[in-house]
Protein backbone atom coordinates (compact mmCIF):
# COMPACT_ATOMS: atom_id res chain seq x y z
CA UNK A 1 0.00 0.00 0.00
CA UNK A 2 1.56 3.26 -1.09
CA UNK A 3 1.21 6.80 0.21
CA UNK A 4 -1.14 9.39 -1.17
CA UNK A 5 0.60 11.75 -3.66
CA UNK A 6 1.58 15.16 -2.34
CA UNK A 7 -0.85 17.02 -4.62
CA UNK A 8 -3.69 14.91 -3.22
CA UNK A 9 -2.69 15.60 0.38
CA UNK A 10 -2.44 19.33 -0.37
CA UNK A 11 -5.93 19.28 -1.81
CA UNK A 12 -7.28 18.00 1.49
CA UNK A 13 -6.21 21.31 3.03
CA UNK A 14 -4.26 20.25 6.11
CA UNK A 15 -2.66 22.81 8.40
CA UNK A 16 0.84 21.92 7.19
CA UNK A 17 -0.05 23.19 3.70
CA UNK A 18 -1.70 26.47 4.71
CA UNK A 19 -0.06 29.87 4.90
CA UNK A 20 1.49 30.63 8.29
CA UNK A 21 -0.85 32.66 10.50
CA UNK A 22 1.91 34.10 12.67
CA UNK A 23 2.46 37.76 11.89
CA UNK A 24 -0.93 38.31 10.24
CA UNK A 25 -2.77 41.58 10.92
CA UNK A 26 -6.31 42.74 10.41
CA UNK A 27 -7.68 42.64 6.86
CA UNK A 28 -6.27 45.53 4.81
CA UNK A 29 -9.58 47.02 3.69
CA UNK A 30 -11.38 50.34 3.66
CA UNK A 31 -13.84 50.96 6.51
CA UNK A 32 -17.49 50.52 5.61
CA UNK A 33 -18.36 54.21 5.35
CA UNK A 34 -21.48 55.47 3.64
CA UNK A 35 -20.99 56.89 0.16
CA UNK A 36 -21.84 60.45 1.22
CA UNK A 37 -19.53 60.47 4.26
CA UNK A 38 -16.29 62.46 4.22
CA UNK A 39 -13.44 61.49 6.53
CA UNK A 40 -9.77 62.23 7.06
CA UNK A 41 -7.18 59.79 8.41
CA UNK A 42 -3.61 60.17 9.63
CA UNK A 43 -0.89 57.57 9.15
CA UNK A 44 0.40 56.61 12.60
CA UNK A 45 2.61 53.67 11.58
CA UNK A 46 3.85 51.67 8.58
CA UNK A 47 4.00 47.94 9.27
CA UNK A 48 4.87 44.71 7.48
CA UNK A 49 2.53 41.71 7.35
CA UNK A 50 3.77 38.17 6.86
CA UNK A 51 3.13 36.97 3.33
CA UNK A 52 2.33 40.45 1.97
CA UNK A 53 4.93 42.32 -0.08
CA UNK A 54 3.25 45.73 -0.01
CA UNK A 55 3.67 47.60 3.31
CA UNK A 56 0.55 48.49 5.26
CA UNK A 57 -0.28 51.91 6.64
CA UNK A 58 -1.99 52.00 10.03
CA UNK A 59 -4.32 54.98 9.85
CA UNK A 60 -6.38 56.68 12.54
CA UNK A 61 -9.58 58.53 11.65
CA UNK A 62 -10.88 61.61 13.39
CA UNK A 63 -13.48 59.40 15.09
CA UNK A 64 -10.73 57.34 16.75
CA UNK A 65 -11.21 54.36 14.43
CA UNK A 66 -8.07 52.50 13.36
CA UNK A 67 -7.67 50.67 10.06
CA UNK A 68 -4.97 49.09 7.89
CA UNK A 69 -4.74 50.06 4.21
CA UNK A 70 -2.03 49.28 1.64
CA UNK A 71 0.58 52.02 1.34
CA UNK A 72 1.23 53.92 -1.88
CA UNK A 73 4.56 55.36 -2.94
CA UNK A 74 5.38 58.42 -0.86
CA UNK A 75 3.47 57.38 2.24
CA UNK A 76 5.17 58.25 5.53
CA UNK A 77 4.22 58.53 9.16
CA UNK A 78 2.21 61.70 9.60
CA UNK A 79 0.70 61.68 6.10
CA UNK A 80 -3.02 62.45 5.86
CA UNK A 81 -5.48 60.62 3.63
CA UNK A 82 -8.97 61.71 2.61
CA UNK A 83 -11.90 59.31 2.24
CA UNK A 84 -14.97 60.47 0.35
CA UNK A 85 -16.39 61.83 -2.88
CA UNK A 86 -14.95 65.32 -2.31
CA UNK A 87 -11.35 64.13 -1.79
CA UNK A 88 -8.52 65.62 -3.81
CA UNK A 89 -6.87 63.66 -6.62
CA UNK A 90 -3.61 63.06 -4.77
CA UNK A 91 -1.73 59.87 -3.75
CA UNK A 92 -3.30 58.02 -0.84
CA UNK A 93 -6.78 59.52 -1.07
CA UNK A 94 -9.71 57.13 -1.50
CA UNK A 95 -12.47 58.20 -3.90
CA UNK A 96 -15.23 56.52 -5.87
CA UNK A 97 -14.14 55.81 -9.43
CA UNK A 98 -16.98 57.94 -10.76
CA UNK A 99 -15.15 61.05 -9.47
CA UNK A 100 -11.69 60.02 -10.70
CA UNK A 101 -10.68 61.54 -14.08
CA UNK A 102 -9.63 59.41 -17.02
CA UNK A 103 -5.94 58.52 -17.10
CA UNK A 104 -5.53 58.56 -13.30
CA UNK A 105 -3.42 55.81 -11.74
CA UNK A 106 -5.21 53.93 -8.95
CA UNK A 107 -4.76 50.82 -6.79
CA UNK A 108 -6.62 48.77 -4.17
CA UNK A 109 -9.83 48.94 -6.23
CA UNK A 110 -13.13 47.57 -4.99
CA UNK A 111 -14.61 44.83 -7.15
CA UNK A 112 -18.00 45.32 -5.50
CA UNK A 113 -19.00 48.39 -3.55
CA UNK A 114 -18.29 47.93 0.13
CA UNK A 115 -15.80 45.05 -0.10
CA UNK A 116 -12.97 47.35 1.03
CA UNK A 117 -10.67 46.75 -1.94
CA UNK A 118 -10.15 43.40 -3.64
CA UNK A 119 -8.11 43.89 -6.85
CA UNK A 120 -4.80 45.59 -7.75
CA UNK A 121 -3.28 44.98 -4.30
CA UNK A 122 0.09 43.45 -5.23
CA UNK A 123 3.26 45.39 -4.48
CA UNK A 124 4.26 47.85 -7.19
CA UNK A 125 1.09 47.43 -9.25
CA UNK A 126 -1.48 49.97 -10.42
CA UNK A 127 -4.50 50.28 -12.67
CA UNK A 128 -5.53 53.13 -14.95
CA UNK A 129 -8.97 54.70 -15.14
CA UNK A 130 -9.72 54.37 -18.84
CA UNK A 131 -13.18 55.79 -19.51
CA UNK A 132 -16.58 56.69 -18.06
CA UNK A 133 -19.82 55.59 -19.71
CA UNK A 134 -23.44 54.83 -18.93
CA UNK A 135 -22.50 51.19 -18.31
CA UNK A 136 -19.93 52.08 -15.65
CA UNK A 137 -16.28 53.03 -15.27
CA UNK A 138 -13.73 51.05 -17.29
CA UNK A 139 -10.25 50.56 -15.86
CA UNK A 140 -7.19 48.93 -17.32
CA UNK A 141 -5.76 46.26 -15.03
CA UNK A 142 -2.04 45.49 -14.59
CA UNK A 143 -2.50 42.43 -16.82
CA UNK A 144 -3.57 44.68 -19.71
CA UNK A 145 -7.19 43.54 -19.59
CA UNK A 146 -10.11 45.91 -19.17
CA UNK A 147 -12.95 45.63 -16.68
CA UNK A 148 -16.05 47.74 -16.10
CA UNK A 149 -16.96 48.55 -12.50
CA UNK A 150 -19.81 50.11 -10.60
CA UNK A 151 -19.26 53.90 -10.47
CA UNK A 152 -19.61 53.82 -6.68
CA UNK A 153 -16.65 51.47 -6.18
CA UNK A 154 -13.79 53.10 -4.34
CA UNK A 155 -10.12 53.18 -5.29
CA UNK A 156 -6.92 54.65 -3.89
CA UNK A 157 -4.93 57.15 -5.90
CA UNK A 158 -1.32 56.20 -6.63
CA UNK A 159 1.00 53.23 -7.13
CA UNK A 160 1.33 50.59 -4.42
CA UNK A 161 4.65 50.57 -2.63
CA UNK A 162 7.01 47.60 -2.41
CA UNK A 163 7.61 47.13 -6.12
CA UNK A 164 10.62 45.07 -7.11
CA UNK A 165 10.66 43.02 -3.91
CA UNK A 166 10.81 39.81 -5.93
CA UNK A 167 13.65 40.87 -8.20
CA UNK A 168 16.41 39.91 -5.77
CA UNK A 169 17.24 36.21 -6.15
CA UNK A 170 17.32 33.76 -3.25
CA UNK A 171 20.88 32.66 -2.55
CA UNK A 172 19.93 29.90 -0.12
CA UNK A 173 17.09 27.42 0.21
CA UNK A 174 16.20 28.55 3.74
CA UNK A 175 14.97 32.07 2.85
CA UNK A 176 13.17 30.66 -0.18
CA UNK A 177 11.39 28.11 2.01
CA UNK A 178 10.32 30.80 4.51
CA UNK A 179 8.96 33.07 1.79
CA UNK A 180 7.01 30.25 0.14
CA UNK A 181 5.66 29.12 3.51
CA UNK A 182 4.43 32.61 4.36
CA UNK A 183 2.36 32.60 1.17
CA UNK A 184 1.23 28.96 1.38
CA UNK A 185 3.03 28.01 -1.85
CA UNK A 186 4.29 24.53 -2.68
CA UNK A 187 8.05 24.33 -2.06
CA UNK A 188 10.26 22.52 -2.81
CA UNK A 189 8.81 20.99 -5.98
CA UNK A 190 10.14 17.46 -6.48
CA UNK A 191 9.73 15.64 -9.79
CA UNK A 192 7.59 12.54 -9.69
CA UNK A 193 10.21 10.39 -11.41
CA UNK A 194 12.71 11.31 -8.67
CA UNK A 195 10.45 9.91 -5.93
CA UNK A 196 10.01 6.37 -4.70
CA UNK A 197 7.45 4.10 -6.28
CA UNK A 198 5.25 4.03 -3.17
CA UNK A 199 5.12 7.84 -3.04
CA UNK A 200 4.29 8.72 -6.64
CA UNK A 201 2.92 6.84 -9.70
CA UNK A 202 5.89 8.03 -11.77
CA UNK A 203 8.49 6.92 -9.23
CA UNK A 204 10.73 3.88 -9.00
CA UNK A 205 12.74 1.98 -11.59
CA UNK A 206 16.42 1.76 -12.46
CA UNK A 207 16.28 5.10 -14.26
CA UNK A 208 14.27 8.29 -13.84
CA UNK A 209 11.51 7.79 -16.39
CA UNK A 210 7.74 7.59 -16.18
CA UNK A 211 7.57 4.09 -17.65
CA UNK A 212 4.12 4.56 -19.17
CA UNK A 213 2.09 7.23 -20.86
CA UNK A 214 1.89 10.30 -18.62
CA UNK A 215 -1.52 11.26 -20.04
CA UNK A 216 -4.34 10.13 -17.74
CA UNK A 217 -8.09 10.22 -18.05
CA UNK A 218 -10.23 12.94 -16.59
CA UNK A 219 -12.05 10.17 -14.69
CA UNK A 220 -8.91 8.57 -13.28
CA UNK A 221 -8.94 7.82 -9.53
CA UNK A 222 -7.30 10.42 -7.29
CA UNK A 223 -4.23 8.31 -6.61
CA UNK A 224 -3.48 7.95 -10.31
CA UNK A 225 -4.44 11.43 -11.49
CA UNK A 226 -0.96 12.91 -12.05
CA UNK A 227 0.84 14.03 -15.18
CA UNK A 228 -0.99 15.34 -18.24
CA UNK A 229 -4.64 15.23 -17.21
CA UNK A 230 -7.03 14.78 -20.14
CA UNK A 231 -4.48 16.25 -22.57
CA UNK A 232 -5.85 16.82 -26.04
CA UNK A 233 -2.41 16.89 -27.61
CA UNK A 234 1.12 16.35 -26.31
CA UNK A 235 4.46 16.89 -27.96
CA UNK A 236 5.13 18.74 -31.18
CA UNK A 237 2.73 18.17 -34.04
CA UNK A 238 4.18 17.05 -37.35
CA UNK A 239 3.52 18.92 -40.55
CA UNK A 240 1.84 16.74 -43.15
CA UNK A 241 3.63 16.67 -46.45
CA UNK A 242 1.69 18.30 -49.23
CA UNK A 243 1.16 16.23 -52.33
Amino acid sequence: MGKRPLVRRRGRGGMQFRAASTGKLLPAKYPRFQLAEQHEAKVVDIVHETGRDAPLAKVRFETGLFSFVPSVLGTKIGSKFQFGLKSDISPGNVISVQNIPDGTIVCNVEKHFGDGGAIVKSAGTYATVFSHSSEGVTIKLPSGKFTTLNPQNRAMIGVLAGGGVGDRPFMRAGPAWRRKRSKGHKYPIVRGVAQAVYVHPHGGGRHQHVGRSSTVSRNAPPGRKVGSIAARKTGRSRMKERA
